[in-house]
């Protein structure tokens, strides 16, 4: 490794080592205003204790938390101020039904950073090592794989809120019906979705089962019903959920709206399986044309080849 390239990783090192020790004493030196002002305002007795003050003894990571975690905060604010997107990451996470708050992804996007970054100095400090490698560009590449892992946390945040949407639009034909044949036996609406909630496992079983939660605590139903039509992404789930309020609420015949949505949504389903074979059609054609088409024409001629002669006497 050239002295220039060891000098700069030292004192990357020592710069890091020196700002997570500051930050740390202060934090724990100046409390901050939540931490002097909640128990005056909450009657929780701890309530008034931030999230780096609630040390479980017997939690592995509550040290690392209680270190770390004033640093994790100011950086998970400083990635929230540069990319913004609140709303947005609000909305995906209401979506997943998911109970973790926008701060708390933000930290998760800085620990995925942060392990890209760990991944990059080693790759860094290997190729260095090896062919030599100048401090410029070894921390580009740092840079560059710290801010692929923030945007690679996100990228996962999408892909989860999609899958989980796909399975919910997979579900939902047999809920539906299910939910009609419990109304149609003589159930109510309500009493045929905990019967259906019971008896089924998956994301639409979950969200119903949410819904007849928050009706145990007190809400009315058409309210959960509607809260469940705004935060999902599915609008099949929201037409559901909008057309079971509106039969609550009106004494709408519920069966046959049921069995229409489900047979809607499976001819969604059809159509879709259409469109998807039809866009894989040229992908369906590049291994038979390329590899089995030549080799057949191979096996085909080559024997009449090797059998020619073609040699002038």
């Amino acid at each position: 490794m050239s002295p220039g390239v060891s000098g700069a990783v030292i004192g990357l090192s020592a710069a890091v080592g020196l700002w997570l020790i500051g930050s740390v004493l202060l934090a724990s030196g100046r409390p901050s205003l939540i931490d002097r002002v909640g128990p005056y305002l909450f009657d929780l007795p701890r309530a008034g204790r931030s999230a780096t003050m609630r040390v479980v003894a017997n939690d592995p990571g509550s040290v690392a938390r209680a270190v770390f975690g004033p640093s994790l905060t100011r950086l998970a604010r400083g990635i929230e101020r540069i990319l913004g997107g609140s709303a947005s990451v609000r909305r995906r996470l209401q979506r997943l039904g998911s109970e973790l708050s926008v701060e708390d992804f933000r930290v998760q996007q800085v620990l995925w950073g942060a392990s890209g970054l760990a991944a990059a100095t080693a790759a860094v400090l290997l190729w260095a090592a090896s062919v030599g490698l100048s401090p410029l560009a070894a921390l580009a590449l740092c840079g560059v794989a710290f801010v692929g892992g923030v945007l690679a946390r996100d990228r996962a945040l999408s892909a989860a809120v999609r899958r989980r949407e796909e399975q919910i639009l997979a579900e939902f034909p047999t809920i539906a019906d299910l939910l009609a044949l419990s109304v149609a036996a003589g159930e109510g609406p309500v009493a045929a979705v905990e019967r259906v909630v019971r008896r089924s496992d998956g994301e639409l079983a979950r969200d119903l089962g949410r819904v007849l939660g928050e009706v145990r605590t007190g809400t009315p139903v058409t309210r959960s019903l509607d809260a469940l039509a705004a935060r999902t992404g599915v609008p099949v789930l929201a037409r559901f959920a909008e057309g079971l309020a509106v039969a609550l609420d009106r004494g709408t015949p519920l069966v046959d709206v049921l069995h229409a949505q489900a047979a809607d949504v499976r001819e969604a389903g059809r159509r879709g399986l259409i469109e998807v074979g039809a866009r894989k059609e040229v992908a369906m054609m590049l291994p038979v044309v390329f590899l089995i088409l030549p080799i057949t024409v191979l096996f085909a001629f080559y024997p009449g080849v090797v059998g020619l002669d073609l040699t002038t006497p």
